[in-house]
C-alpha cells in the first residue's frame, strides 16, 4: 500500500458564504481539475452524503464517494478547502470550516484518516482552526502538529 501524504497544494482558502451543495461541488471540482477523478464522481459525493452524515467533528468534515463509484476514482487523493466563514453542514446544525474531498481506488487514503483523527479529538483544533491564515496553518492542524 502507498502512502498518501497531504501537502500545501492540496489545500486552498475561499472566503464568502457558500453551501453545503456548493462547497461539495467546489471540491469535487478541485479533484476533478486535479485528475484524481471522472465528472460522475460528484454525484457520488451528493449520493454518500444523503446515506449519512461526512461531518467528523470539530468543523472538519469529508466528503467522498459511494464504494459502488470507486471505478471513478483515477488515482487516489484529496483536496482541502478552507471556509474561514463555516458552512452549515447537517440537520444538526454542525458548522464545517474544513471540508476534505477524499478520492480512494482502495485504501491508500487511510493514513489521512489516521491523521484526521487525531485532529478531531484534539480539545483546541476548533481554535486553531478559526486562526488559520495560510495552507501552512491548515496542513500542521491536519497533520497533528
Amino acid at each position: 500500500m502507498s502512502t498518501l501524504n497531504l501537502t500545501v497544494h492540496d489545500i486552498s482558502i475561499v472566503t464568502g458564504s457558500y453551501s453545503k451543495k456548493e462547497a461539495i461541488k467546489d471540491v469535487s471540482e478541485k479533484m476533478i481539475q486535479a485528475n484524481l477523478v471522472k465528472d460522475d464522481y460528484t454525484q457520488a459525493m451528493f449520493d454518500r452524503d444523503k446515506q449519512i452524515s461526512t461531518f467528523l467533528g470539530n468543523g472538519i468534515d469529508i466528503p467522498h464517494g459511494t464504494t459502488e463509484k470507486r471505478d471513478s476514482v483515477i488515482q487516489t487523493g484529496v483536496k482541502i478547502i478552507y471556509y474561514p466563514e463555516g458552512i452549515n453542514w447537517d440537520e444538526d446544525n454542525n458548522i464545517a470550516y474544513v471540508v476534505i474531498g477524499i478520492a480512494a481506488k482502495a485504501n491508500e487514503h487511510l493514513n489521512i484518516l489516521r491523521q484526521l483523527t487525531r485532529a478531531v479529538i484534539a480539545e483546541d483544533t476548533l481554535t486553531r482552526i478559526h486562526a488559520v491564515k495560510t495552507p501552512g496553518d491548515l496542513l500542521a492542524i491536519l497533520q497533528g502538529s
